[in-house]
């Protein structure tokens, strides 16, 4: 049967998967030379959460454009111009300083007090990126939608959304090598100029599926095999649809919310493990490498094993939707280990490391389901709006957590115990899942597909 349909569809979620990695390299590189960075330039725990934040902050601010943005262009264009815009981003890291003696002469224009040239320098690299970055997953989820029947697209974001885990894997294998090798600023460099190489696959492989010459009409008659009657069939195109009445829509929060509460732990992950292991445990550079490529190996089959086992539920009749949210309670219990990560890892390191995998995992698990659930109710024509307003919410959360976790380490280590603080941390990161599948469940009791749009 999947022979006679035909498998190109599965081409263009291989580009989406490749894109994401190059996204996820890019966003980790300030991570795993932080330790580097901070010795350099005299960082506290504070500095570099609000240089964190700034990207976060401008990610999730960007990411209710991007969605819109996305939906104008279309997928080609939006998505290329978001790759270009990050790629540039991640190689303004490596100017850094320069950038930021020349942001102090403007703002002297202004009398406006100087900053460290290392901190303002580092976040307008973090803001350009952060800008450019927060297009990857509204395109992403909207090519999915254009591409991909209901039934399938957790798992094909399930796969896509594996680059997250792939770009996190590959970075402390190549970045602490190349920056060792080359310096810090080479290692901007080199990890910034891949996204490029995408682009000429990207544009080569990718067009709207009814123009698209590679696919077949028994696979783009799969694909719109979905009758979508929440769509309405009189508005043109590209029809705009206000962010005020998307957000009069219970299932607009019931996304957001589950995205402010669970994006934040990922972004710890992320951009906080390589400084846990490096105040905790010593561990710093190429000694980084192999535990944290073991935890982010962990994640792809979170991410991957997450998108399928919603089918589970609806091969027996559920709706995507209901099915979606039984698989996700169970999701949200694997994060409750992390609980033990603090308590156990006087052991030895790879017991945080190994619980905070599982915890990671579950992580992308969840993920792959909470986007898909916006396909699920809403016509494709509002997904990426719908999945900026999510993204957006979803970075405040991110910046929350940032700058509490730089403000809690700096505040016990000057107490002489910094592992409380990661203990605090932890504790939100292991419970919040659960918490927000309860919100959403409540907002969203049900199947309930927008029908008025």
């Amino acid at each position: 049967m999947q022979k006679a349909i035909g498998k190109y569809r599965w081409t263009i979620c291989g580009l989406l998967f490749f894109a994401t990695t190059v996204n996820y390299l890019d966003r980790q590189v300030l991570s795993l030379l932080a330790p580097e960075l901070t010795r350099e330039f005299g960082w506290t725990n504070t500095d570099y959460g609000n240089i964190t934040a700034v990207f976060q902050f401008v990610y999730a601010l960007s990411m209710l454009f991007a969605g819109r943005i996305v939906d104008r262009l279309g997928t080609k264009w939006g998505y290329a111009w978001a790759l270009i815009i990050w790629s540039i981003g991640a190689i303004m890291h490596a100017e850094a300083v320069n950038i930021g003696h020349a942001s102090n002469t403007v703002l002297g224009w202004f009398g406006i007090a100087a900053v460290p040239v290392s901190i303002i320098g580092f976040m307008i690299a973090r803001a350009v990126l952060g800008f450019g970055e927060a297009g990857n997953f509204p395109a992403a989820i909207k090519a999915t939608a254009e591409y991909f029947p209901k039934k399938e697209r957790s798992f094909a974001t399930g796969i896509f959304n594996s680059g997250t885990n792939l770009g996190a894997i590959l970075a402390p294998l190549t970045v602490p090598w190349i920056a060792g090798h080359w310096g810090w600023e080479s290692t901007f460099i080199i990890i910034g100029a891949i996204g490029f190489l995408w682009l000429l696959f990207w544009f080569y492989y990718y067009d709207i599926p009814e123009k698209q010459k590679r696919l077949s009409q028994e696979e783009l008659a799969y694909i719109q095999s979905d009758v979508e009657a929440n769509v309405n069939q009189t508005a043109a195109p590209g029809a705009k649809v206000r962010w005020v009445k998307l957000l009069g829509y219970k299932q607009t929060w019931s996304f957001a919310i589950g995205k402010f509460l669970t994006d934040g732990v990922w972004w710890f992950y992320l951009f906080w493990l390589p400084k846990y292991l490096a105040a905790q445990y010593g561990l710093e550079g190429t000694d980084l490498a192999f535990p944290l490529f073991v935890l982010y190996s962990m994640t792809m089959v979170g991410s991957i094993g997450g998108g399928w086992f919603p089918m589970y539920f609806i091969k027996k009749g559920y709706h995507a939707y209901d099915g979606r949210m039984r698989a996700m309670i169970l999701i949200a219990l694997f994060p409750l280990l992390v609980l033990l990560a603090q308590p156990l890892g006087h052991i030895s390191y790879w017991v945080p490391v190994l619980l905070i995998g599982v915890g990671a995992s579950a992580h992308q698990a969840w993920s792959a389901n909470i986007f898909t659930t916006v396909s699920d109710m809403f016509p494709k024509k509002t997904v990426a709006s719908v999945t900026g307003i999510g993204g957006m919410a979803g970075g405040i959360g991110g910046v929350v957590v940032s700058l509490v976790s730089g403000k809690l380490f700096d505040h016990y280590k000057t107490l002489g115990h910094i592992e409380t603080g990661y203990s605090i941390i932890f504790t939100f990161c292991a419970i919040a899942y659960v918490l927000s599948w309860v919100i959403m469940k409540s907002l969203v009791p049900k199947y309930k597909p927008i029908t008025d749009l």
